[in-house]
């Protein structure tokens, strides 16, 4: 186990996490679904099930040993982290969607996040039973993720103005308590952390571009706006490193198996800024593509002779 700092500051941490989280939330996020329904039936396939594949294929082939693989797919059962609607609101992705897949990730989580990451335990670690999530742990998993939110939603609902003001400074103290936290559980485990952070840079940074990618480019597939690709992409592609951080050390009791969320939470943050300039850039190519495409097709005359308005 970590230290005391570890297992006592980051649930602390986590939990303002989402309490901050309720704190944004009305019951009008989740009926929201109902108008884009396509949109988040597709980034929750991708989520819970694409992802999960993917990560297991990546595991594989990256050959990690069994500890961090178990690891890397407790990450990829992990739902959508806050961040996601930062980089979703400077990348001009639609926000709303944002926040609707996470109410209902952090919902989901309940239920698929022990059934992953069980199954992955089962299959890497069969004699460490005793590691995974039992109904007892689920309950915790259950608290740890809903019970914050909950509770800010119903501040929310009591006390609107006062949430409204709250919000700054909980998205101030969460951020400051997690760095504090953070760099207590570096220096603590510093170690470990190095002797793993070759074989976890490589593999967390490409499922990083590989859920960005796919949170994008499927949507965009199924024809989904562009503004709701832009959210299911930093949605699937940002995971909550915390949680997976939490679950692993506090609820399973492995910090081993926390490495690969701790190094993919620092990672991720470049990775998805990279990414968000590098549509962003590929978007305005397109439309200028097609404003030239269509300033030409104007001045060709049809033939009746027209074309821009004068006759051949």
């Amino acid at each position: 186990m970590g230290s005391a700092l570890t297992t006592i500051g980051l649930p602390v941490a986590l939990g303002i996490i989402m309490f901050g989280l309720g704190l944004t939330l009305t019951p009008r996020d989740f009926a929201r679904v109902a108008k884009s329904p396509k949109a988040v039936l597709v980034a929750l396939a991708c989520q819970l099930v694409v992802l999960p594949a993917l990560c297991f294929g990546l595991v594989l082939l990256f050959q990690l040993p069994p500890v961090l693989a178990v690891g890397m797919m407790l990450l990829a059962a992990s739902p959508g982290g806050t961040t996601a609607n930062l980089y979703s609101h400077l990348f001009r992705g639609d926000v709303a969607l944002n926040i609707s897949l996470t109410a209902v990730n952090s919902v989901l989580a309940v239920f698929t996040l022990p059934l992953i990451t069980n199954l992955a335990i089962a299959y890497f670690l069969p004699e460490g039973n005793e590691l995974g999530l039992q109904f007892a742990k689920t309950v915790e998993v259950f608290a740890i993720v809903l019970g914050p939110v909950v509770l800010g939603m119903l501040v929310r609902w009591w006390r609107p103005g006062f949430a409204d003001r709250m919000d700054g400074p909980v998205r101030v103290a969460s951020v400051v308590i997690l760095v504090i936290v953070i760099a207590g559980a570096i220096v603590s485990n510093l170690d470990l952390l190095l002797e793993n952070a070759g074989r976890l840079a490589g593999i967390t940074v490409l499922f990083c571009v590989l859920s960005l990618t796919i949170g994008y480019f499927v949507p965009r597939l199924f024809a989904v706006t562009r503004g709701q690709s832009i959210a299911s992409s930093f949605e699937i592609g940002i995971h909550n490193a915390t949680l997976a951080i939490v679950i692993a050390q506090t609820v399973i009791g492995s910090v081993e198996m926390s490495l690969p969320a701790a190094v993919y939470g620092v990672l991720m943050f470049f990775v998805a800024l990279a990414f968000g300039f590098l549509i962003r850039g590929r978007t305005r190519v397109g439309a200028a593509s097609g404003a030239e495409d269509a300033t030409v097709h104007a001045r060709i005359p049809d033939a009746a002779g027209h074309g821009d308005g004068r006759r051949g």
